[in-house]
């Protein structure tokens, strides 16, 4: 039987509401979204704001002094932490701080635990910006949010309702190789009512998320679905998502039955056969730098 959008749209508006209590941001990371979407602020506004939390200062201070970043030498204050990450780096970093606490409750089964999903959630991260800074695309910030957030519509399930998540990831039939015999959106859309791309986009919607991480978590598996004008950062997140999990040794891929990259998305992101290999290495190379970076 086919399940048409309200029912659809119901079944993500229950599951929010039942999981409110833990799907909230921080006060602090709210005042951060805040502070940096207002033209007006500083750097100097946004240190007073997380001065006043040790442990996000203490992984910001982590994060510009990561590898990742290739900033020179070690930084010590946050105030300069800012300066040299940039206003929407430090919120993104604040972010990924709170979704850190979503990505919790050990393992559900063999084949799946959160802390597996958020390690994915980081390296295709990393690749997004990696991808966006090769491309020039000037979308460095965005991507590497839109990678962090792009499955966050599994928490959401496994959050709402942990036995129904655990039918979907039994009935998908995983091989010894850890490839799914059967599609996870189709399987999502049979136990829950809908797919964790639905889960995520109402997630988005209701943290008042950029409308362009909305149609990330929407469109992260089929981009090309996506306005003809909303396809790039999709794009970006599809390609990250395909190659962390390709060149990855323990790759998380219950949503990946295959990894052959859609051509339409190669033409979106204007890549090259030779640019491709060329990305893939540059993700091999930092794989490590990522490891850490956000753990």
């Amino acid at each position: 039987m086919s399940i048409t959008t309200e029912q659809r749209e119901q079944v993500v508006t229950k599951a929010i509401r039942e999981i409110s209590h833990i799907a909230t941001l921080p006060e602090v990371t709210v005042q951060i979204i805040q502070m940096v979407e207002d033209p007006k602020s500083t750097a100097s506004d946004l240190h007073e704001v997380i001065s006043g939390d040790p442990a996000l200062s203490s992984r910001i201070l982590k994060v510009v002094n990561s590898s990742f970043y290739g900033l020179p030498g070690q930084i010590a204050s946050i105030n300069r932490a800012i300066v040299l990450l940039g206003l929407n780096a430090v919120k993104n970093i604040a972010i990924a701080a709170s979704l850190s606490k979503l990505f919790r409750g050990g393992d559900l089964t063999p084949r799946f635990s959160a802390k597996d999903l958020w390690e994915h959630s980081n390296a295709t991260a990393a690749a997004s910006k990696i991808i966006a800074d090769t491309l020039k695309m000037g979308l460095s910030d965005e991507a590497f949010l839109a990678g962090l957030m792009h499955d966050i519509g599994i928490m959401v399930e496994m959050q709402a309702d942990r036995e129904k998540l655990i039918e979907v990831i039994e009935s998908l039939g995983i091989n010894a190789a850890g490839v799914p015999l059967e599609d996870m959106l189709e399987t999502e859309e049979r136990v829950f009512g809908a797919n964790h791309c639905n889960f995520g986009e109402g997630l988005c919607k209701k943290w008042k998320f950029p409308r362009c991480l909305e149609l990330v978590t929407a469109f992260h598996h089929n981009p090309m679905s996506a306005d003809r004008d909303s396809r790039t950062l999709p794009a970006v997140v599809y390609l990250a998502d395909h190659l962390v999990t390709e060149l990855g040794e323990k790759p998380y891929r219950l949503d990946l039955q295959t990894l052959e990259i859609d051509e339409g998305v190669l033409e979106v992101l204007k890549l090259t056969t030779e640019s491709l290999a060329g990305l893939k290495e540059r993700l091999a190379e930092s794989a490590d730098e990522v490891a850490t970076m956000l753990d």
